[in-house]
């Protein structure tokens, strides 16, 4: 079982409260609001527990919808709770990055809630990584990414990204080669975000209505 040893590795789990008719709108055409909020619940359930697998000394929820009363009494309370800020994307991604080293990390990795492929040793790789290199990324398929990992805060990472298109991946890379980042790659993943997606989803496991 993969152990993160390190005192000061965060990892920050950003997500959304699951509200039906505002979670993963993109599903409802396929899944109705009820069910398109019933499979984000369970693959938040899936990523937390596949995070603690991996042990980190701090695991950070970033949150929008919802309040941290109601974020705790599900998932728990021996968890950091930290409400998204506001912005884009990055802004939001910028500002727990920034927040997370400067209360003493020295490694972060983030990841999304959307991608159940994701498993204990991905995250553990990524952890291990960042002890050579500066920036570590887990490609989805669709484009973007499902893990960063630093081990410094760059604010320019998250600048000038075309947020939810498939030009993430390669607008971040040429950032990070502009500002001369090592970079590591973990294996490509799929995210659930478009019908088409969940095909790959076993239905005896997933809500697939």
């Amino acid at each position: 079982m993969p152990f993160i040893q390190s005192f000061n590795s965060y990892l920050i789990i950003f997500t959304r409260y699951p509200e039906p008719g505002v979670t993963k709108t993109r599903l409802i055409p396929a899944l109705g609001e009820v069910g398109a909020a019933t499979l984000q619940r369970q693959m938040i359930e899936q990523t937390l527990t596949t995070a603690r697998l991996v042990c980190p000394s701090t695991i950070a929820i970033w949150f929008t919808g919802g309040s941290e009363a109601q974020m705790q009494a599900w998932l728990g309370d021996d968890l950091k709770y930290h409400p998204q800020s506001s912005g884009d994307l990055g802004d939001r991604m910028a500002t727990a990055f920034q927040v997370t080293f400067a209360q003493g990390a020295d490694r972060a990795v983030i990841i999304g809630t959307d991608c159940p492929a994701l498993t204990p040793d991905a995250i553990a790789k990524a952890f291990e990584l960042l002890d050579t290199f500066d920036l570590v990324l887990g490609p989805a398929m669709d484009g973007g990414y499902y893990l960063m990992g630093l081990n410094q805060f760059h604010p320019a990472l998250f600048a000038g990204i075309a947020w939810s298109t498939d030009q993430v991946l390669s607008q971040t890379v040429t950032i990070a080669e502009t500002l001369s980042l090592t970079t590591a790659y973990l294996a490509p993943l799929t995210d659930i975000d478009r019908p088409e997606d969940l095909a790959s989803l076993d239905p005896t496991r997933w809500y697939l209505g």
